[in-house]
């Protein structure tokens, strides 16, 4: 396969995987959309946290509710628990790596707050601790996984929403979360002050 042809493969993958997950993820975008809505009507704020590539995605969507998405409107609180290298470093020294984002929940997190936790396999454990977290502190959980959903999915309580790419592929998955951060962030914007 020359490199056209593996460019063309990449584009058709990532517009099959999209389609796909049209279908299956629609209604739980949906439902999370309105849940962040109310959250945020409520005095509440998002927090969102991820590692690698899914710490970008969480850093975008702080960044998108904070500034502007496409609308011209008031920053809305939320916070990338990715950010703070300080804070970050020190709790990982020590503590654990795994506590990096379940620390900061514990101190900031308030029981009408949501917290956006992105995991492409559902299994990164600093990332299970910080839903476990939430959960102690009454925090609902909307989450963005992939494959099988990982130990993620078998932690989530009734109230939580995931929303779990069909892919076994990391980019795809990747993919399909940026796509649904935008989403989110459009149907928040439509919520609150419409077209």
């Amino acid at each position: 396969m020359n490199l056209l042809e593996r460019i063309e493969q990449n584009f058709t993958d990532s517009i099959n995987t999209k389609q796909a997950s049209l279908a299956s993820l629609q209604n739980s975008i949906a439902l999370a959309a309105q849940m962040m809505t109310h959250c945020l009507l409520e005095g509440g704020k998002i927090m969102a946290c991820g590692n690698g590539g899914s710490a970008g995605d969480a850093q975008h969507f702080s960044s998108e509710m904070l500034n502007r998405f496409e609308m011209e409107r008031p920053g809305l609180p939320t916070i990338a628990l990715t950010t703070d290298t300080s804070t970050i470093t020190s709790i990982a020294n020590d503590y654990s790596y795994d506590e990096i984002f379940s620390r900061q929940i514990q101190a900031l997190g308030q029981a009408n707050d949501i917290l956006l936790a992105i995991s492409t396999s559902g299994n990164s454990a600093n990332v299970v601790r910080a839903v476990e977290m939430a959960h102690n502190r009454s925090i609902n959980v909307i989450t963005l996984t992939g494959k099988d959903g990982g130990d993620i999915a078998t932690r989530l309580h009734q109230n939580d929403i995931e929303i779990r790419v069909p892919s076994e592929s990391t980019a795809r998955i990747q993919e399909v979360h940026l796509l649904t951060i935008h989403c989110l962030c459009d149907l928040i914007d439509h919520q609150l002050i419409g077209q």
